[in-house]
């Protein structure tokens, strides 16, 4: 009994403590069992990278961050064209897969990762994937493993700038990573009490943050907190067509990210001091927090139960705080997004905190 493994895209805390215990049930399941552990993501499937992995792998990176297999980004829309050498990636990655016998691939990622999953399914192979991003933008489960270690470590940052601005009666902005969707920085706001949450569900108008700034300063508060993220987008801009935008940020692109547009805007608007903390790939970093370890503990053994009964082309998903499954042709090529009318933003908006559209 062999199966492959890798792990694809942005890393994040909880790898390698999903990976084990997809491991660790199979060792429990097959006496006959081996673990090929395919180097950097699909690259290592592509160019036959691996290695055979050992019981003792295992042990001990239940709290160690990272991939243990190394991790890297293979775009999906660049899966079908050739590389450098004209080498065909998919025809490669199935020649590999046949080579070495392969029972089936655990392919651990995002979204990219799940498209290329759900192709190589349809391409015959038989595959299981689990939910892995700190964004958990993941259509078809509630929630994926990553998402809340990099919540501990964005709520700490907003924790930790509130004493300085309340010191210095500053307006400090936390750009928290979000690039399409603002699962991370709504809940990073929320926990760590931001006064402003700006996500790109939800464009901003800048009149209504400048307008939610004076309101602080008029009941008398000095400071105010922040959470962006990377991804917000002003109502202007959400405006224009997708070619309009890109043309606008190739042209007139003058801060290094749309956290400092804002501070820049806030300043020159009303005055007031505005510091931007930008804690970047910290989020991913770090060992993985006591949820998410048994979260992917419980994920990878429901992976290796579906491998035991032989059910392929599936993404382990959590549903209703249990282990199910969904299969990857109904997730592909979708994101889990924050509804602006859902009952969390309502909630939020019911304690005081503005989200820059009304």
């Amino acid at each position: 009994m062999r199966v492959g493994f890798l792990t694809s895209g942005g890393d994040c805390q909880a790898l390698n403590a999903t990976m084990r215990g997809v491991a660790k049930s199979l060792y429990k399941m097959y006496d006959d069992m081996e673990i090929i552990g395919f180097e950097d993501g699909y690259r290592g499937l592509i160019y036959a990278d691996y290695r055979i992995l050992k019981p003792s792998d295992f042990s001990g990176i239940l709290t160690k961050g990272g991939t243990i297999l190394g991790t890297s980004r293979q775009p999906y829309k660049l899966m079908r064209v050739p590389d450098e050498n004209g080498l065909d990636k998919v025809e490669a990655m199935k020649n590999t897969y046949r080579k070495l016998k392969l029972e089936c691939l655990v392919i651990l990622g995002g979204n990219g990762s799940q498209k290329t999953a759900n192709l190589l399914s349809k391409e015959g192979l038989n595959i299981i994937s689990l939910p892995k991003t700190i964004d958990n933008d993941l259509y078809g489960t509630d929630l994926t493993f990553g998402f809340h270690s990099a919540l501990e470590i964005a709520t700490n940052a907003i924790d930790c700038i509130h004493t300085t601005a309340a010191s210095h009666g500053r307006v400090f902005i936390i750009e928290i990573m979000g690039h399409k969707v603002g699962w991370l920085p709504l809940y990073a706001g929320m926990a760590g009490g931001a006064d402003i949450i700006l996500i790109p569900e939800i464009p901003y108008d800048i009149d209504v943050v400048i307008r939610a700034l004076k309101e602080r300063t008029r009941e008398g508060k000095s400071f105010s907190i922040i959470a962006v993220a990377e991804g917000a987008i002003s109502q202007e801009d959400a405006s224009l067509s997708k070619n309009e935008l890109k043309k606008k940020k190739e042209t007139g692109m003058q801060y290094p990210s749309v956290a400092y547009e804002i501070g820049a805007k806030i300043t020159e608007r009303t005055g007031q001091e505005v510091r931007v903390t930008v804690p970047g790939h910290m989020q991913r970093g770090g060992e993985p927090c006591a949820y998410d370890r048994v979260f992917s503990t419980r994920l990878g053994a429901a992976a290796a139960e579906l491998i035991r009964e032989k059910k392929y082309g599936y993404m382990v998903c959590w549903k209703n705080y249990e282990t199910q499954y969904v299969p990857l042709a109904e997730i592909a090529n979708k994101l889990k997004t924050v509804d602006p009318n859902s009952l969390i933003v309502k909630q939020a908006k019911m304690v005081g905190i503005s989200f820059g559209d009304e």
